[in-house]
C-alpha cells in the first residue's frame, strides 16, 4: 500500500532528494490536505482497529453481524483456526512455589537438572557394631598388638598373661594356658596362615608356638630377642618375623632349629609394626624411632645380620605403627603415624614415592584395606577413639564410625570381616 501507489500530490510534484528538508509552509500546506500521501489512519481509527481486532470470542455475539463476518474472512483467508488461539493457555498458569524468587538466576534450571538426575544407591553402613566383646583386662599400651582374626574363624586376644580365644561361628570362649610367673604379660598375638598355630610374644623376650585345637606348646623361641617382643608376622606357614623392643627384627624357621634364620639392624627403638606383602618379597616395619623400612627378602635369605635395607623413610613424626600393603596393587604401601604425626602416607616402594598423606587429625593406631583396595579403614586414638572409612585414592571420608570409650588400638579382619 504506502509507497506503491502514487497520490496525486505525487504525480504533480517530484520527489525531495533524499536528507532534503521541507520548509515550514510547505509542510503545513500538505497537513492542511484530505488526500494525504500516505496510508495513515487518523487516532481514533487506529483505537477503532486494535479493539475489532483483539476482541474475544466471548463477545463475539455483542459484535454487528457484518464485523463477525469479516473476521470469518479474514481468519479464512490467512488460514486461521479461530477455535485454538495462538499461544493461548489452555490452563491457567502454574503458581511459583512459595519462595521461590521471581525473576530466577538462569543457572537454576541447570542445578535443578543436575540435582534430579538419578543417583546410585548409597553404600549402607551400619552405625552400630554388630557384636560388643568384653575386653577386660587389655592393655592400653599404643606399641603392644593384642589382636588377631586366624583363617579358621577365631578371633585371639591377649588379657594380661592369657590368650583367650573367641569362636567367631558359634561364639564359644576358650583360653591358652600360657600364665605363669616368668613369662609375664602377652605382648603380642598373630595366627599362622594355617589358623591353627598361633605366635605368642612375651614381655620376658621370649616367643612361643602354641597348638590352638589342642591347646598346648609346640615351641618356645628364646635367647633372639633381649626385650619385650611387641610385633609378630608371619611370611608363610614356616617363616615367623618377630620384632622387639631392642630395635632387632628376627627371621624365624619354625622348621629348625636353632630357630634364627637371619637378624635385620635398622630400628634405633621399639619395633612396634611388621607386616609382609602378600608376594612375601617385602617387609614393611615400622618403629617408635619414627621411622618407616622396607626390606627385600632377597636381602634376608643369606643366615646373617643383614643392615641394607631397600628404603629407609624418615617422613613421619611420630611412632609407625598401623601398616598395611593394598591387596590390589602390591607395590603400595599404607603407613600411618602416632599422637605427634596423625597421618596416612601412601608409598609406592618400587621408587620410594610418597603418592599422597593426608593429615586425620588424630593418633593412627591401624590400617585395613578392603579386598579391591578402593577403600581403606583407619583406626584412630583420642579425641573421637573413631574409625573412619576412606574412599581410595581421593581419600574422601565415607563415614565415621564411633562408640568406643578409648583409643582403638588394633584392628584385625577375616574374610574381609572386620573385629575391633
Amino acid at each position: 500500500m504506502a509507497g506503491k501507489g502514487k497520490g496525486k500530490d505525487q504525480a504533480n510534484h517530484p520527489a525531495p532528494a533524499s536528507g532534503s528538508i521541507r520548509s515550514k509552509e510547505e509542510a503545513t500546506k500538505k497537513g492542511s490536505r484530505q488526500n494525504l500521501d500516505r496510508f495513515i489512519p487518523n487516532r481514533p481509527d487506529i483505537d477503532n482497529a486494535r479493539s475489532k481486532l483483539t476482541e474475544d470470542k466471548e463477545n463475539s455475539a455483542e459484535s454487528s453481524p457484518s464485523g463477525k463476518a469479516y473476521r470469518q474472512q479474514l481468519a479464512g483467508a490467512l488460514n486461521i483456526d479461530q477455535k485454538s488461539r495462538i499461544l493461548a493457555f489452555k490452563n491457567k498458569p502454574p503458581t511459583r512455589p512459595a519462595g521461590a524468587r521471581a525473576n530466577p538466576n538462569p543457572n537454576d534450571y541447570y542445578s535443578a537438572t543436575q540435582q534430579s538426575k538419578p543417583t546410585k544407591p548409597g553404600q549402607h553402613i551400619p552405625q552400630t557394631s554388630e557384636r560388643t566383646l568384653d575386653a577386660l583386662g587389655l592393655v592400653d599400651d599404643y606399641y603392644l598388638n593384642l589382636l588377631d582374626w586366624g583363617s579358621s574363624n577365631f578371633v585371639a586376644i591377649a588379657l594380661g598373661s592369657t590368650v583367650h580365644l573367641w569362636n567367631a561361628a558359634n561364639g564359644a570362649t576358650s583360653q591358652l594356658d600360657t600364665a605363669n610367673d616368668t613369662n609375664g604379660l602377652v605382648t603380642s598375638v598373630k595366627w599362622a596362615p594355617d589358623g591353627r598355630r598361633i605366635a605368642i610374644g612375651f614381655d620376658n623376650s621370649d616367643v612361643q608356638l602354641w597348638d590352638s585345637t589342642a591347646n598346648r606348646r609346640l615351641e618356645s623361641l628364646t635367647g633372639g630377642h633381649q626385650s619385650r617382643v611387641g610385633s609378630l608376622d608371619w611370611k608363610n606357614n614356616d617363616i615367623l618375623t618377630t620384632g622387639g623392643r631392642d630395635g632387632k627384627i628376627i627371621n624365624n624357621d619354625v622348621r629348625v632349629s636353632p630357630h634364627t634364620a637371619v637378624t635385620y639392624t635398622g630400628h634405633q627403638k621399639e619395633v612396634c609394626g611388621l607386616k609382609w606383602s602378600a608376594s612375601g618379597q617385602h617387609l614393611a616395619s615400622g618403629g617408635n624411632d619414627n621411622l618407616l623400612y622396607i626390606w627385600d627378602e632377597r636381602s634376608m635369605a643369606s643366615f646373617r645380620p643383614r643392615t641394607q635395607w631397600l628404603h629407609r623413610i624418615e617422613e613421619h613424626t611420630a611412632a609407625v605403627k598401623a601398616l598395611a600393603w593394598c591387596p590390589s596393587q602390591g607395590h603400595l604401601l599404607a603407613s600411618g603415624g602416632g599422637s605427634s604425626d596423625k597421618c596416612i602416607k601412601f608409598w609406592d616402594i618400587r621408587t620410594r614415592a610418597r603418592k599422597n598423606s593426608i593429615d586425620t587429625g588424630s593418633q593412627v593406631c591401624a590400617l585395613l584395606w578392603n579386598k579391591n583396595g578402593s577403600e581403606l579403614l583407619s583406626a584412630h586414638g583420642p579425641t573421637q577413639n573413631q574409625l573412619t572409612l576412606w574412599k581410595y585414592p581421593s581419600m574422601v571420608k565415607v563415614t565415621e564410625l564411633t562408640g568406643h570409650e578409648s583409643r582403638v588400638l588394633s584392628m584385625a579382619q577375616v574374610q574381609f570381616i572386620n573385629v575391633i
